[in-house]
């Protein structure tokens, strides 16, 4: 079979090859100019059989898989609220200090006290759930909690932020007298 001039070659079997950025095109049929790139592993969602259980009479089986552990929620808003009484404890002492040469130091002293007792107090509650919560044994199927180091920083946090708060009230009100 002639091919007239100027005519234009038929295709070649197989898919089309795009070249990268800046480089010519191969014509069809030649292998690209790079390794091929292999298939990515597969995916695995980490679920892992615990065991199986057959249903009797039939003649399939029950899974119960294995859940990760994951950290407490209680131990977290523990920590944060420990580490807000902190902080709002330093703001009682800066504000009982400058305004007790005018007389309002006191009152807004007092103000962010009761806020940083609160806080501690979230701290406090917060961290003995998360206490029992991460205590309760594994039984197969429910989650474990994990966070222990966490809800002890919670506490400790939550207390000594009450507690600053407290002594820097008295301090306040002590410097306007």
């Amino acid at each position: 079979m002639t091919q007239l001039p100027g005519a234009v070659p038929p295709p070649q079997p197989g898919p089309p090859y795009h070249a990268p950025y800046g480089q010519s095109p191969a014509p069809y049929g030649a292998p690209p100019p790079y390794p091929p790139v292999p298939p990515p592993p597969p995916v695995t969602a980490g679920w892992q059989p615990e065991r199986v259980d057959q249903v009797t009479g039939t003649g399939f089986g029950l899974v119960h898989l294995q859940v990760a552990p994951i950290t407490s929620g209680p131990a977290v808003g523990s920590l944060v609220a420990g580490i807000a009484a902190i902080v709002v404890s330093f703001a009682v002492f800066c504000f009982g200090l400058s305004g007790a040469q005018e007389g309002w130091g006191g009152w807004v002293a007092g103000a962010f006290t009761l806020l940083s007792l609160l806080a501690g107090a979230g701290a406090v509650v917060a961290g003995l759930i998360a206490r029992r919560q991460i205590a309760r044994p594994a039984e197969p199927g429910r989650v474990r909690f994990t966070g222990r180091g966490l809800t002890v920083g919670g506490l400790v946090c939550g207390i000594t932020g009450a507690a600053l708060s407290v002594v820097a009230l008295s301090v306040g009100l002590l410097v306007q007298l």
